[in-house]
């Protein structure tokens, strides 16, 4: 096979992946829209091409242009994300002023435009505020995760974005690890009787991690075998005094109420990773827009 015949199979088969992927979460978001009700407002829509530029106007790292993409295919374009992808994840100025240009048809960028940004919006905020997180802990061996707290019906997009800006994910699920927390303790007894519960489950190669408020339940947790603790709300002078205690073959995760501008005061040798919520639910929106005009 020609290496070009190579690249186009390659290229076909990742815009198929895409489609694949986000196929039931496009749908799900046009069901809000409830294109049914009007047919006649839809059959009325001319079909005419015109030239799209989606505009960026705010410092950002760009993320989400797979959903983009998709929505607009979703209703019947033929867009290729290759032809977006060199523009995904890129640091973008608002002086730039930059823009991507496309085109589409005139019925299917009007009824596909509201969704395809706020989809790109959502992840390029998320992506953009996580790299403020990610640059601040550069070099000092500590990893930024997300968490499970993210707008329900909108994980996959959220996660996607923090990995984007230079984050790392945390469980997308329950089940991806199991996570001892204060109800778990309060409602089984305690700590061992909370590890205890889930070592029942006998998942065999489900890792347990115990979120721990006091270094007398991190000696519970460690005497138990317990290899990922979470110092939960735990201070930075408590945090130096918990790393004291770190075996060599134990991750330790901070997490609780780490904001920007406290982070460097966690960055603490020993810590492994911190949990930060805020990268979802409270990333500051960026401004982008979509403009055409017929050709």
């Amino acid at each position: 096979m020609k290496m070009v015949e190579i690249i186009s199979t390659e290229l076909i088969m990742t815009n198929l992946l895409i489609n694949k992927a986000l196929q039931e979460s496009i749908a799900d978001y046009f069901k809000e829209d409830d294109l049914s009700r009007n047919l006649n407002y839809i059959q009325s829509l001319p079909s005419d091409e015109v030239q799209c530029r989606l505009k960026i106007k705010d410092d950002m790292i760009l993320c989400g242009l797979p959903y983009f993409v998709e929505s607009f295919n979703y209703l019947g374009a033929n867009l290729k994300y290759e032809d977006f992808k060199k523009y995904e994840g890129r640091q973008y100025q608002k002086d730039e002023m930059a823009e991507i240009h496309f085109t589409l048809p005139f019925s299917i960028a009007l009824t596909g435009e509201r969704i395809a940004l706020n989809l790109i919006q959502r992840a390029s905020s998320i992506a953009t505020y996580t790299n403020k997180f990610a640059v601040m802990a550069k070099g000092s061996g500590v990893k930024i995760l997300d968490t499970r707290k993210t707008l329900p019906g909108y994980r996959a997009l959220e996660k996607y974005a923090v990995v984007t800006g230079g984050g790392n994910n945390h469980r997308f699920g329950q089940s991806d690890m199991w996570m001892v927390k204060d109800n778990h303790k309060s409602f089984f007894g305690g700590v061992k009787e909370a590890i205890d519960f889930f070592k029942s489950k006998n998942s065999f190669y489900t890792p347990i991690e115990v979120e721990i408020h006091d270094l007398s339940e991190l000696k519970l947790a460690l005497n138990e075998g317990v290899k990922h603790i979470m110092l939960d709300n735990f201070s930075p002078d408590e945090i130096r005094e918990a790393v004291k205690e770190k075996p060599s073959d134990v991750t330790f995760e901070v997490s609780g109420g780490v904001r920007l501008n406290t982070l460097e005061n966690y960055l603490i040798e020993g810590v492994d990773a911190i949990s930060i919520g805020a990268l979802t639910y409270d990333a500051p929106a960026v401004d982008l827009s979509l403009k055409y005009s017929r050709g």
